[in-house]
C-alpha cells in the first residue's frame, strides 16, 4: 500500500538492531484515519471469508484491530500477556517470544470468547520473526476455530517470519513490505 510506505518513509526511523520506529503514527500515537484506510484494504482482501472475529495480541495491535473490526462488523479479541483477576474460567494459552521486548510471554484468551464456530482474522502491526502470529495461530487451533488469514501493517521481509508462515499455508496480507533497512536510515520496499 503506497500510502503506508510513504508514511513510513516520511515519519519512520530505522534504529539499531533492525528496529523500525513508527510509533508516531502506528503503535504508540495512532493515526486513526490511516488505520481506517488500512482496514479497508484488509476488508477488500478478506471480504469473501465471512470473518466474524478479529484476533490480535496486546498491546500494539489493538488499535489496528479495533478499526479493522469496524470494517468487518465484528468483535475484536486480544490475547493477554498476563492472566488478570477479571479472567475467570478456562483459557487457551501459548508462549510468544517478543522480538521488540526480547522476552517470552505466556499469552491467553478466555475460551468463552474464541469458539469453534468463529472465522478468525489475525491483525497485527508488525511481522518480523513471526512468533506473535504463530502464537495467535496456535490459540485459534486450540479453539478449533477457522483461521482465514492475517492482516499485517508492516512486514519485514528480510526476517524469516512471513516466508515461514506462508510456507505453512497461512494467508498473509501485508500492506507495507520492508525489503531492507540500511545503517544510514534508508528503507526499501518489496513489491
Amino acid at each position: 500500500m503506497r500510502l503506508l510506505e510513504e508514511r513510513i518513509l516520511r515519519d519512520g526511523h530505522v534504529r539499531a538492531g533492525g528496529v523500525l520506529k513508527v510509533d508516531g503514527f502506528l503503535n504508540h500515537q495512532m493515526d486513526v484515519a490511516l488505520f481506517a484506510q488500512l482496514a479497508e484494504q484488509w476488508h477488500e482482501a478478506f471480504a469473501a471469508d465471512n470473518v466474524n472475529k478479529i484476533l490480535t495480541i496486546e498491546a500494539s495491535g489493538i488499535g489496528l484491530a479495533c478499526i479493522a473490526a469496524q470494517a468487518f462488523g465484528c468483535p475484536v479479541l486480544f490475547a493477554k500477556k498476563t492472566k488478570t483477576k477479571n479472567i475467570d474460567g478456562s483459557v487457551y494459552t501459548t508462549k510468544v517470544e517478543s522480538f521488540t521486548h526480547g522476552r517470552v510471554y505466556d499469552v491467553i484468551v478466555a475460551k468463552e470468547y474464541l469458539l469453534p464456530t468463529d472465522r478468525v482474522l489475525l491483525i497485527d502491526d508488525f511481522l518480523a520473526n513471526g512468533a506473535a502470529l504463530e502464537g495467535l495461530c496456535d490459540l485459534v487451533r486450540q479453539a478449533g476455530a477457522t483461521l482465514v488469514g492475517a492482516g499485517i501493517a508492516v512486514e519485514k521481509c528480510f526476517q524469516p517470519g512471513g516466508a515461514r508462515l506462508r510456507a505453512q499455508g497461512l494467508r498473509i496480507e501485508s500492506l507495507a513490505k520492508v525489503a531492507s533497512m540500511g545503517d544510514d536510515g534508508s528503507i526499501s520496499f518489496a513489491p
